[in-house]
């Protein structure tokens, strides 16, 4: 008998972007520099020289991207909102003109049928914050939630779903630790205070939304479930030890108010005693936790990789992406699975799922194929399902991305979009995936069991 994969009557499905991916006209009409607009020119930081300058010029272009989002049958669209388009300097000062952009953004949705989701901090923080210490400055947590206030009351009476951060062991990990990302700093001291203080701050933004909001705030993580490549004790604690660290360092905070005693040695003698009190803070009620997987890591015990002490082994004969990421659906099953025995009951969404495989930089015709873009797609869409069916809260999927757009420091190179970008005229073009995804929003995964 044929499974059927045939959804919820009330799932929800989406598409996904964030502000200095897509947006270019970084310093357009009052906003502030971020400290992505710094890192971009920051020679040596991005390949190929990239920057954010221009993007998919969203910003001047956002009414023709939501008809590729209509075209898609899209029932939501999460974004991030610029923080320092908002706030210039990242507290004080309202810029009316960047906030007008995202009013008008919101409303362009709502007229095309489809529901905003926004993200206030999608890694894009103003430089006049990080001239002040940054995510190593206790006050974040107060400069986040009067940022999130000011967004709250421009948006909420239009905006029914919100997240304070996307993804803060990315902040932290390419951030504070390894200089990968922006700020480009690499300490094993700042990384777990930086990491602190996001949690902190998502705590703030999630009490001030109590205050003034009237629907549904979240927190985005990224969840990469760890395999031991042995049962060897040192692979097991290597394995325990990248779990903690990536998966439950952010997640327990926010949702069990501690964390998980492995960190203290992951990082030794930089692991500082927190404020009881803080925990207060970062465990807030949440209506939603939204879950972006990629891949998952086959882990074994490495002393050579240190903080960890623990490195990923590549797997023999399976399909990686242009990122390196191994094609493993059975770990976002897996993924979801576990966030619910450690966490309990909790509405979810999968707020990133995507893959980057090469597309030509330019697109011959009017649909460019993509099958190993879509065959993830649909292998991650089933696995969903299976979680469904065996007892999660999902509540909805957003693809990652939209359209393909600037991959942060590896710049235009690596292509994630359901929409091509010729980045040269920013033309955009649909993939093969586009329209496999059109017929199982349409079908609601009825086309799944084809």
């Amino acid at each position: 008998m044929t499974h059927s994969y045939r959804f919820p009557a009330d799932f929800h499905w989406g598409a996904a972007t964030s502000a200095y991916q897509i947006e270019g006209s970084p310093l357009a009409d009052g906003a502030g520099p971020s400290i992505w607009e710094r890192f971009a020119h920051t020679p040596g930081m991005m390949a190929n020289g990239d920057t954010g300058d221009v993007a998919c010029d969203h910003y001047r272009r956002y009414k023709d991207d939501v008809q590729l989002m209509r075209a898609l049958g899209l029932q939501g669209y999460r974004f991030s909102i610029a923080w320092a388009r908002v706030l210039p300097e990242g507290a004080g000062r309202i810029n009316q003109k960047g906030l007008d952009f995202y009013s008008r953004l919101v409303d362009e949705l709502l007229q095309n049928g489809i529901e905003p989701n926004v993200t206030l901090f999608h890694w894009d923080l103003p430089a006049a914050l990080d001239d002040r210490g940054g995510w190593l400055n206790r006050d974040i947590a107060n400069w986040f939630a009067e940022y999130a206030s000011v967004v709250y009351k421009a948006l909420d009476d239009r905006v029914k779903r919100w997240s304070t951060l996307n993804e803060p062991w990315v902040v932290t990990d390419g951030g504070y630790l390894h200089g990968a990302l922006a700020p480009g700093h690499r300490s094993l001291y700042e990384a777990p205070i930086a990491a602190h203080n996001l949690m902190r701050a998502s705590g703030a933004g999630i009490q001030a939304y109590r205050a003034i909001g009237k629907h549904e705030i979240g927190v985005v993580f990224n969840i990469e479930p760890k395999y031991p490549a042995s049962g060897s004790p040192d692979d097991l604690a290597a394995t325990r030890r990248a779990q903690a660290y990536m998966n439950e360092q952010f997640a327990d905070p926010a949702l069990l108010g501690s964390y998980p005693p492995e960190l203290k040695d992951v990082f030794g003698p930089a692991w500082p005693d927190f404020p009881e009190d803080d925990f207060k803070l970062t465990r807030q009620p949440v209506d939603f936790v939204g879950i972006n997987y990629y891949t998952r890591a086959v882990v074994r015990n490495d002393p050579n990789h240190y903080p960890l002490r623990a490195a990923p082994v590549r797997q023999p004969n399976k399909t990686y992406t242009e990122t390196g990421w191994e094609v493993y659906e059975q770990g976002l099953t897996d993924t979801l699975t576990w966030f619910k025995q450690r966490y309990g009951d909790i509405p979810l969404y999968i707020t990133e799922n995507g893959s980057a495989f090469y597309d030509p930089p330019v697109a011959e015709g009017d649909v460019l194929d993509d099958p190993l873009r879509t065959n993830y797609l649909r292998k991650h869409l089933k696995a969903i399902h299976r979680a469904i069916e065996a007892g999660v809260n999902l509540k909805g999927y957003y693809a990652w991305s939209l359209m393909d757009n600037l991959e942060w420091s590896l710049g235009f190179s690596k292509r994630f979009g359901l929409y091509h970008v010729d980045f040269a005229t920013q033309k955009r073009t649909p993939k093969a995936t586009a329209k496999f995804y059109a017929k199982v929003i349409e079908t609601n995964g009825a086309v799944l069991d084809e």
